[in-house]
């Protein structure tokens, strides 16, 4: 096959000039619409526009331009078809060979805040018809969706007239990805606009940024995606230095920044595999650094700190001492980016920003035969949500304990025990079988740390299913308690609490993590 006629309608104008002026060079002819034909004009290049081609106006203010038989038949029909060939000919309809088309901005759009009205003016109709139909008849005609496709293309058309197989199978194949994902993002706009919280049907569509060297383990392979959600965090920062991210330094970046944007006050976040080792909030972030490491100095070896306040001179100081994969927060000072630079592989990422926790939105997990979908946990609770469910009644300061150390299990492996005093955490029990262990575990980290826990106040992710793990809590020298309640066995729970005099306050809310 060689290619005579070229139908070109983009968006994204970036390389079309010397795709335009490749294929003219070349003898091929030229269609276009609207802008791009104004600027392939512009430029001196021969070009026909497809109203003249069909012999129709385009109507309905651009909304109809393309949807026409001269247009979908010269792409549709099939060259090895004796029958498609005549009644092409029949009706006047000669092949298109090349198909170059990328869509109206209907994601820029639509993050550019725009109202709905503009927003539906811009999902495009004949863009992804005529896409579709191209990548459908890839056997007699190629479809280029990306501008980084253009030189390829060119090098094989200039050499042979035509590109290989392999080449039109896979411009198709992309050419499919780049109208699903476009067509995803507006059912998620719509289904969002229409209220409706878990559709019927769902899709997920992401770009991806790059591949990277593994995944969890080096026999997996794996890339990063982005969807398009600008929510701050690893996908959406800027890398100011250090090596490649891979896929465990993303996730556990991720983590990292979701727990430490909690907070309202100074904060940072120390993780390892996910799991938060140390938490801590203070005055200044310097101060929180110091404190979350304490938590489990062994741990945060290697691990992951997000900032909820711009990194500064004396908070990056204190950070290289120790051996440290990433650091993100919402910015950093020149102090801190010059001592920064003196740890060329540590990886500083800044987001201009933090994510609301409590924003809405979805979080998906892959399982055998589909998807896991719900909302992400966006669930807080404030001091006017708590039950006081013992005798003695928590401090102020306990109360502000409690719900420092409840935000931290909201983002710790369940079964989650947590051990706090002053706004630091003092001890972690993360992801055991069951939730005594857990409590036995953060009470034993707080001891390695030397780390008193006697005072402290004590946070369940999830109800005491029974009273063994306040028993443990107790044992540590806890003195007040948080969890959500609902057990069958509550008041049992309850009267071992009151006997120890401890305070007991329910939140109604869990916060399993899995």
């Amino acid at each position: 096959m060689t290619i005579k006629r070229a139908l070109l309608s983009v968006s994204n104008k970036a390389g079309l000039l010397p795709l335009a002026r490749g294929l003219s060079d070349k003898g091929v002819q030229l269609f276009s619409t609207g802008g791009t034909a104004k600027t392939i004009r512009d430029a001196g290049i021969a070009v026909t526009d497809v109203a003249e081609l069909t012999g129709s106006p385009e109507i309905l203010g651009g909304r109809v331009k393309t949807l026409h038989p001269k247009v979908h038949g010269g792409i549709l029909g099939r060259r090895d078809l004796d029958d498609h060939l005549a009644q092409m000919k029949e009706h006047g309809i000669e092949a298109i060979d090349l198909v170059v088309v990328n869509l109206y901005p209907f994601r820029e759009t639509l993050a550019s805040g725009a109202d709905y009205d503009t927003c539906v003016e811009n999902i495009d109709i004949g863009g992804p018809a005529m896409i579709r139909a191209a990548a459908k008849n890839h056997a007699s005609v190629v479809i280029l969706t990306d501008p980084n496709d253009y030189d390829s293309f060119l090098g094989a058309f200039t050499q042979s007239g035509d590109v290989s197989v392999e080449q039109k199978r896979s411009y198709a194949a992309k050419a499919y990805a780049h109208t699903a994902a476009y067509d995803t993002a507006i059912s998620t706009w719509l289904t969002k606009e229409a209220g409706t919280e878990m559709p019927l049907e769902i899709s997920f569509a992401g770009k991806k940024i790059s591949t990277l060297r593994y995944g969890e383990n080096p026999h997996q392979s794996a890339a990063v995606y982005a969807n398009g959600d600008k929510r701050p965090g690893a996908i959406n920062a800027e890398i100011v230095q250090g090596k490649a991210l891979s896929y465990n330094n993303l996730n556990d970046t991720d983590a990292a920044f979701e727990c430490v944007s909690e907070f309202l006050v100074p904060a940072v976040a120390i993780i390892k595999h996910a799991n938060p080792c140390g938490v801590a909030m203070r005055e200044s972030l310097a101060e929180a650094y110091r404190a979350a490491l304490a938590c489990d100095p062994v741990s945060a070896f290697g691990g992951i700190i997000a900032c909820n306040r711009p990194l500064d001179g004396e908070t990056a100081t204190e950070i290289v001492k120790i051996f440290t994969e990433v650091i993100i927060a919402p910015g950093a000072d020149e102090a801190a980016l010059a001592v920064i630079a003196s740890k060329p592989n540590l990886r500083l990422l800044l987001t201009d920003g933090l994510p609301d926790p409590a924003e809405p939105g979805m979080a998906y997990k892959s399982i055998a035969g589909g998807l896991l979908v719900q909302n992400r946990d966006a669930g807080q609770v404030g001091p006017d949500e708590l039950k006081i469910v013992t005798k003695r009644q928590p401090t102020a300061l306990e109360i502000a304990d409690l719900l420092f150390a409840f935000r931290v299990a909201k983002h710790v492996k369940s079964n989650a025990i947590i051990y706090a005093k002053n706004g630091s955490t003092l001890g972690v029990g993360a992801g055991q079988m069951s939730r005594v262990d857990s409590a036995r575990i953060a009470a034993r980290k707080a001891d390695d740390a030397n780390l008193p826990t006697e005072g402290c106040i004590v946070a369940s992710d999830a109800f005491f299913p029974f009273a063994d793990g306040l028993d443990a809590a107790i044992n540590a020298g806890a003195s007040a308690v948080i969890q959500p309640g609902g057990s069958m066995r509550d008041q049992e729970v309850i009267d071992r609490a009151d006997k120890a005099g401890l305070a007991m306050v329910f939140t109604g809310m869990r916060h399993f993590r899995h």
